[in-house]
C-alpha cells in the first residue's frame, strides 16, 4: 500500500490463536527467496499506523541464489512493506509472529514486479495477501468496464448494453464495499484492520474507481469497532482521538513561505472563510481533487472566502510545486516549507494523508474538515449564503 491526509489514515506478534493484539515478543524476522529477479538489495520499510511516512528500518543484500533476510525490533501491530532496490514493491506483511517467509517468483518479462509470491508462517499477513488479491481482481474488473461504459456513452444504438455495464458496475461496487466490510469483521489484527480500512478509502476517493467512500461517520464508527476490538493498541487509540476531528476547534496557527519566500501566517487572513487545503504536487489524488477546489474558489471567491494552500512537497520540489500551481490554475495563496512528512505543519494538524482540508470561520474557527467532491461547494453554499 503506497500515498494518501486526514480522514484517510495511515495504518498500523501475535498467532490468530493467542494474544490478538500484542507486540511481537522479539522482534521480526522476514526471510525467504526470489527466483528470476534482478534486484541487487531488499528493503523493510516500517509503515507507522499514525502517519503515511514509510522508514527503512532493515535492508539486505540478496544472495546469489535469491535468498534473503530481513530483521527489526519489537514492535506493536504494524504493516511492513517489501521493496526491491528502494524502487519496487514486493509485498506488504504484519508482524503477527517473530518470524515469517515470503518466497516470490518473476519472469523473464518482468524481473522488476513479482509474477507470484507466497507467505507462510504469518496469518494476518496471508489474511493481507488475500484481501488485496480479491480487492485489485474486482477493482480491475471495474476500471475495465469503466473504460467500456465511457466508450460505449459516446455511441449511438448501444443503450442497452451500456445499462447492462453499468449495472455490472454498480454491483461490482457493492461486492467490493462487501469484502471490505466482511474483513474489518474477521480481522484479528489491528494493523489490518487499519489497512483494509484505508485501502477501500484511498481507491473510492479516487473518482476513477467509481466506488462510494465511507463517509465520516462510516470511518468514525469502523474506528471505533477496532478500538474495542483491541483495546490496548496505541495506534488505534491515536487514529480514534484524531477522528474526533478538528470541527469546533480554533485553528492552529502557522506561519510558512510562499514561492517567492515571504511569510504568510493563517491568521494574516482572519475576517474571511479560509479553506486551509493540504496538498502536494507529488500526490495523484490531489491533483485530481484540484478541479474541485478551484471550482469552488472561482464560485465563491467574491463572497469572503478564499484558499490557502499548504503543499507538503520534498525539499528538493519547489520546482515541481510551482509547476502544478500553475499546471492545475491554483490562483490563490500558496505556502510550503518543502520538508515533505517532516514539516511540523504536519503534527500540528494531525494530517494522516492527503488530500485534506479544514475550512476555517472569519474568527479563526474550524467548522468542516475533509471536503471532498461535491460536499466542498455544498458547505460553501450553507455557509455564504
Amino acid at each position: 500500500m503506497y500515498i494518501n491526509k486526514t480522514l484517510s489514515i495511515a495504518l498500523l506478534a501475535i498467532t490468530i490463536t493467542s494474544c490478538k493484539n500484542k507486540s511481537t515478543a522479539d522482534g521480526f524476522v522476514v526471510k525467504g527467496k526470489l527466483t528470476n529477479h534482478q534486484a541487487k538489495m531488499i528493503y523493510l520499510e516500517e509503515m507507522p499506523m499514525t502517519t503515511m511516512q514509510r522508514t527503512v528500518v532493515d535492508s539486505a543484500i540478496i544472495a546469489k541464489d535469491g535468498s534473503y533476510e530481513l530483521k527489526t525490533g519489537k514492535s506493536d501491530a504494524k504493516i511492513y512493506n517489501l521493496v526491491l532496490d528502494l524502487q519496487y514493491p514486493l509485498a506488504a506483511v504484519i508482524n503477527d509472529v517473530a518470524s515469517l517467509t515470503l518466497n516470490a517468483n518473476f519472469t523473464a518479462q518482468n524481473s522488476q514486479f513479482a509474477d507470484s509470491y507466497e507467505v507462510t508462517g504469518s496469518p494476518s499477513s496471508i489474511q493481507l495477501k488475500e484481501f488485496i488479491t480479491a480487492f485489485n481482481n474486482k477493482l480491475a474488473f471495474l476500471v475495465t468496464n469503466t473504460q467500456r461504459a465511457d466508450s460505449l456513452s459516446k455511441q449511438k444504438g448501444t443503450d442497452s448494453l451500456l445499462v447492462t455495464i453499468e449495472n455490472s458496475l454498480v454491483q461490482n461496487g457493492v461486492e467490493i464495499k462487501k469484502l471490505t466490510d466482511a474483513a474489518l469483521q474477521k480481522s484479528v489484527n489491528p494493523a489490518f484492520s487499519m489497512f483494509v480500512l484505508g485501502y477501500y478509502q484511498s481507491m473510492a476517493n479516487n473518482p476513477a474507481y467509481r466506488l462510494a467512500p465511507m463517509d465520516k461517520q462510516a470511518v468514525v464508527n469502523a474506528v471505533g469497532d477496532a478500538a474495542k476490538k483491541f483495546p490496548d493498541h496505541k495506534g488505534v487509540a491515536a487514529i480514534k482521538e484524531s477522528l474526533q476531528g478538528w470541527i469546533g476547534k480554533m485553528a492552529p496557527e502557522f506561519t510558512l513561505p510562499d514561492p517567492s519566500g515571504k511569510n504568510i501566517s493563517l491568521s494574516s487572513l482572519r475576517g474571511k472563510y479560509v479553506l486551509v487545503d493540504f496538498w502536494a504536487s507529488w500526490c495523484k489524488p490531489c491533483r485530481m481533487e484540484n478541479p474541485t477546489v478551484v471550482k469552488a474558489f472561482n464560485r465563491f471567491k467574491d463572497k469572503n472566502f478564499t484558499v490557502l494552500g499548504v503543499s507538503l512537497d520534498q525539499p528538493n520540489g519547489k520546482d515541481a510545486w510551482t509547476k502544478a500551481i500553475m499546471e492545475d490554475n491554483l490562483t490563490w495563496q500558496h505556502v510550503s516549507d518543502l520538508q515533505y512528512w517532516q514539516s511540523p505543519i504536519v503534527s500540528l494538524y494531525k494530517i494522516e494523508g492527503i488530500p485534506f482540508n479544514v475550512l476555517v470561520d472569519p474568527s479563526g474557527k474550524i467548522i468542516a474538515d475533509n471536503l471532498r467532491g461535491e460536499m466542498l461547494e455544498e458547505k460553501l453554499a450553507a455557509v455564504l449564503k
